[in-house]
């Protein structure tokens, strides 16, 4: 079985090395194309026996605050940049395999057209609206608390739903249910209610656009089985490899940005005991 890897790279010729039909699933969450700077804080994690936080074997850790970093998110043409990025994704998935591709409101209606070009528009499965409810509100318009998570299978007739997996939620109206039913918990929908990292949790690393691990761990668990191999080529933060190492996949992770690799690593680190540093060819864990 091959290893776990994260590697700093470019992510379009990262994607050209893969063999075909190799991923079974794969998770991105690209750049947003705000126009704006996005802003990080750098983190360093210890091994402490006071720390805050347990990771792998039970040993302790704290986190140390260093400096911040930042970038533009901002593309000309974003269907440019993203479309041969999808074609190779669709080339490297296996063919039970799953592409999700996350996006906000900005560019979701253009991305739906680029998914439906490459992949084929039975390919498409569903449209995942998360809601949250955090941040500001506008007074010249609805606030925007909601992002767009299209699923599309390489195989509308084969692909991996491990129905069982899905982790149930409370009903919003539990005594028109009954006790069992409302102590049993429903089925999610296609809309996910789910807070965003709390800005002061233990699960924030202090990276922009950090998707919470709940998102994650439902993805790679109903869409992917124990030992398959699950890719983000927007690792950002390493979300996507905390989910598939938290439940027994292999993670292939992928970004062209040095502090989001060094990022990840310090989290990966909780889970894998040998993930003990970072390179620029890549680290291996």
């Amino acid at each position: 079985m091959k290893p776990s890897s994260i590697t700093l790279t470019n992510n379009l010729s990262f994607l050209r090395n893969i063999e075909d039909k190799s991923v079974n699933l794969i998770y991105i969450d690209p750049p947003f194309n705000t126009g704006m700077k996005q802003s990080m804080t750098s983190l360093k994690t210890v091994r402490d026996e006071n720390g805050d936080r347990t990771g792998f074997g039970g040993n302790r850790y704290r986190t140390e605050r260093g400096d911040s970093r930042s970038y533009l998110d901002s593309f000309d043409d974003y269907m440019g940049f993203l479309a041969p990025r999808i074609e190779e994704a669709k080339r490297v998935l296996a063919a039970d395999g799953s592409l999700f591709l996350h996006v906000d409101q900005r560019e979701s209606h253009y991305c739906k057209v680029l998914l439906d070009q490459v992949l084929g528009r039975d390919s498409f499965m569903n449209e995942i609206i998360w809601s949250y409810d955090y941040g500001g509100r506008s007074k010249r318009k609805w606030p925007a608390k909601h992002d767009t998570i299209f699923w599309y299978a390489i195989d509308p007739e084969n692909y991996t739903f491990n129905a069982d997996a899905i982790d149930r939620i409370p009903y919003m109206a539990p005594s028109l249910v009954g006790k069992e039913k409302a102590a049993r918990g429903k089925v999610p929908t296609d809309v996910w209610w789910q807070t965003i990292v709390p800005t002061n949790g233990k699960e924030r690393t202090g990276y922009p656009t950090q998707k919470p691990l709940a998102i994650l761990e439902r993805i790679v668990k109903v869409h992917s089985n124990p030992g398959e191999l699950v890719m983000d080529f927007f690792a950002g933060s390493g979300t996507t490899g905390v989910a598939a190492a938290k439940n027994n996949r292999r993670f292939m992770l992928a970004d062209a940005n040095p502090d989001a690799v060094q990022v990840a690593v310090k989290r990966l680190v909780e889970y894998e005991p040998e993930c003990v540093g970072f390179t620029p060819e890549g680290l291996i864990v």
